[in-house]
């Protein structure tokens, strides 16, 4: 039984990133906790000097009351669809904080919310989505609130050491997914450039999803791996996440973002 975190922005609760839970609680049953971070919070930093100051922002009213409204729908749920549940209710204060110490204790953690979504920007990518993905302790699955569930798997490599351990995450968390069908993708505009380390990597991946196939697009990934994964539907991709600086820049340039709003794909993200 896996240990799952599901995180709401508190003032809307999403009913994709419930579903994708429900749907994983099917397949093995889960001990699912729900957060639920106030919006107040989440336009504030996640930097602890900001706790530890007393800056912490003061929350209405009527967020409490549409929290404790959401929790309660959490909860009816769970019990509806018999799913093993907690609501950790003193996570207010120090949401943000609260939840990357509980992620340290947690397999796996979904974010899901609309306008979570809505405002990760490509010129100014929303803060909460770039800090979570490299914070947060455990591997992360973004869900869009419309998506189909995964009936095949994207492993996105580029050689370098996240990518392959988020790949090894994604193989121990989901062995059922891992039997659906796989594409390891490289992208290269370099047309005469092969797989970095094509022996170990097919060695290592082939032993943990056996419906594979490599391939290697001779494409800017920056610029064109969003557009060829337009082509592939019901599919879950699996990506490292990589140092802050560079992580932002690919933000900027709308990678993670673009996948997630306009393709509707769940991104599984792992990072050491």
């Amino acid at each position: 039984m896996k240990k799952i975190i599901l995180a709401f922005d508190g003032m809307h609760f999403s009913k994709g990133a419930f579903e994708f839970a429900r749907k994983l609680n099917d397949g093995q049953p889960v001990l699912l906790v729900g957060v639920f971070l106030p919006q107040t919070i989440l336009a504030n930093s996640w930097n602890y000097a900001e706790a530890e100051l007393g800056s912490i922002p003061v929350i209405e009213d009527y967020e409490y009351k549409t929290i404790h409204q959401n929790i309660d729908q959490f909860e009816k749920l769970c019990v509806k669809n018999g799913i093993e549940h907690r609501v950790h209710k003193d996570f207010y204060d120090l949401a943000l904080l609260e939840l990357k110490k509980e992620s340290e204790y947690a397999d796996l953690l979904i974010l899901g919310s609309e306008t979570f979504y809505e405002n990760t920007g490509v010129s100014a990518p929303n803060s909460y989505l770039r800090t979570a993905l490299h914070d947060i302790k455990c591997p992360v699955i973004l869900v869009p609130e419309k998506f189909e569930f995964p009936e095949n798997v994207i492993l996105a490599y580029d050689g370098t050491e996240q990518s392959v351990y988020a790949i090894k995450q994604f193989a121990y968390l989901f062995p059922e997914m891992a039997e659906m069908p796989t594409l390891l993708v490289y992208a290269s505009k370099n047309s005469a450039e092969d797989f970095p380390g094509k022996g170990q990597i097919e060695e290592l991946v082939a032993r943990h999803f056996p419906n594979l196939t490599l391939l290697k697009l001779d494409i800017n990934p920056k610029k064109y791996f969003g557009t060829w994964l337009l082509d592939n539907k019901s599919a879950v991709l699996v990506t490292g996440s990589y140092s802050r600086s560079t992580f932002s820049q690919f933000l900027k340039k709308s990678f993670v973002s673009d996948i997630i709003a306009e393709h509707r794909l769940p991104v599984f993200v792992a990072h050491k």
